[in-house]
């Protein structure tokens, strides 16, 4: 279960609404334009701040692929044309399969491609927990936890300004199903049917007294636009689950389903309607750890696999945070999600993602974007040069010729 980041430790000119940021998880994304070395095209990016060298475009997926690549052109690793890629954080079809090697079909790439880096940014990025990223127009959009959900905005992934929030006040319903909280926990954003889709959670540090709610909004450009809050999805009072950490994916068909859980038996699965409201009967384990310490699903389609990220161990805790990303990957939606090795997940399996470096502690609660031929992993970590405060982060991922993402960072 998540808690309260640590406000006491916070120091310099924050905003008041980064001091009271909570926790949860989630992340969608969407697709964006992209330069000839793989990354974002904007003004600054491709001569921007990186930290590190290399870039994720050499071996990346579309199509027309580079060395190591595969897509519809292909260059030496072969080609395929089974891959799939996230729109908005949906699950939605790309052209091209994945990096380094064909995803159905072709020879993989003996050639190793540059390696994965973060990228340094720089802006309003301190204070952000539990981030989700779509793109649209000319804009990234970062939601994360806090007071009303806050919003953050970037034209190249790599500068940020803060840009409000979503609610003025917390929905009116929070108070009758949850009590009184001050934040609102980690909204996903993902899109479909014409319109946005933002779930989030209400709770409290400590108990499953627990809701998951959902606005839409049919543009994140026209200032005329608002979100209608539509209220609770599902609660977990009473149950054996925790209903926070929501994200959405959309299968193969087209239909969207809702993952979510923190804590207790673990993450859950369950179907929506095209409308984005619950189906009732379909609701399904996916992973879970005897130690009880997994939270923050993330799904991605991609090739033939679904691949189930999530946040193992001690979040929230600053720079003694012990957070750490895993994934698994199963041809099936509902699994079973299993590791390199085939463990599998449900019995607390998963392969390291990405964990603690001397600077950025526990990286987690993250989701991943494509912006045209490149993949990028969207995180908090928490900086131990400014007393564990909670940052946003996006690293470069790339895919190795078994399948499996490699990220930049922490």
């Amino acid at each position: 279960m998540r808690s309260r980041v640590d406000t006491a430790s916070i120091t310099g000119a924050l905003s008041a609404l980064a001091m009271t940021v909570m926790i949860g998880c989630g992340t969608g994304g969407d697709t964006g334009a992209q330069g000839g070395d793989g990354r974002p095209v904007a003004a600054s990016v491709s001569s921007g701040p990186w930290e590190g060298a290399g870039s994720a475009g050499g071996g990346g997926e579309g199509a027309a692929a580079g060395s190591g690549g595969a897509g519809a052109s292909a260059g030496s690793g072969g080609a395929g044309t089974g891959g799939m890629g996230a729109a908005a954080g949906t699950g939605g079809m790309g052209t091209a399969a994945g990096t380094g090697g064909a995803e159905s079909g072709g020879s993989p790439s003996t050639e190793p491609g540059p390696l994965p880096v973060a990228l340094a940014l720089s802006g309003d990025v301190q204070g952000v927990h539990d981030p989700s990223i779509v793109r649209a127009g000319e804009l990234y959009h970062v939601f994360s936890t806090g007071p009303g959900i806050a919003i953050r905005t970037s034209a190249d992934l790599v500068h940020w300004s803060l840009a409000g929030a979503v609610f003025s006040a917390t929905p009116e319903w929070v108070a009758s199903a949850v009590g009184d909280v001050d934040a609102l926990w980690a909204p996903d954003i993902s899109s479909w049917g014409g319109l946005y889709h933002l779930y989030y959670a209400a709770s409290s540090f400590g108990t499953n007294r627990s809701c998951i709610g959902h606005a839409t909004r049919d543009s994140l450009q026209a200032p005329e636009s608002r979100w209608l809050d539509h209220g609770p999805v599902v609660c977990s009072e009473g149950t054996d689950y925790n209903a926070i950490d929501p994200n959405v994916v959309i299968d193969e068909r087209g239909t969207p389903w809702l993952v979510f859980g923190s804590f207790w038996s673990g993450l859950k699965l369950m179907q929506l309607t095209l409308a984005g409201a619950p189906v009732a009967g379909t609701l399904t384990s996916i992973a879970s750890r005897p130690s009880t310490a997994i939270e923050a699903p993330f799904i991605v389609r991609r090739g033939e696999h679904y691949y189930l990220f999530a946040s193992f161990d001690t979040c929230c805790a600053g720079a003694s945070s012990t957070y750490k990303i895993m994934v698994g990957r199963s041809q099936a939606l509902a699994g079973p999600y299993v590791d390199r090795l085939g463990n599998r997940m449900l019995d607390g399996g998963g392969s390291r993602v990405l964990t603690s470096s001397a600077r950025w502690r526990g990286p987690g609660s993250n989701g991943l974007l494509r912006a045209g031929e490149s993949w990028y992993n969207i995180y908090h970590s928490y900086d131990a040069d400014a007393d564990g405060m909670s940052v946003l982060r996006i690293a470069e991922l790339s895919w190795d010729t078994g399948g499996w993402p490699e990220s930049g960072g922490p």
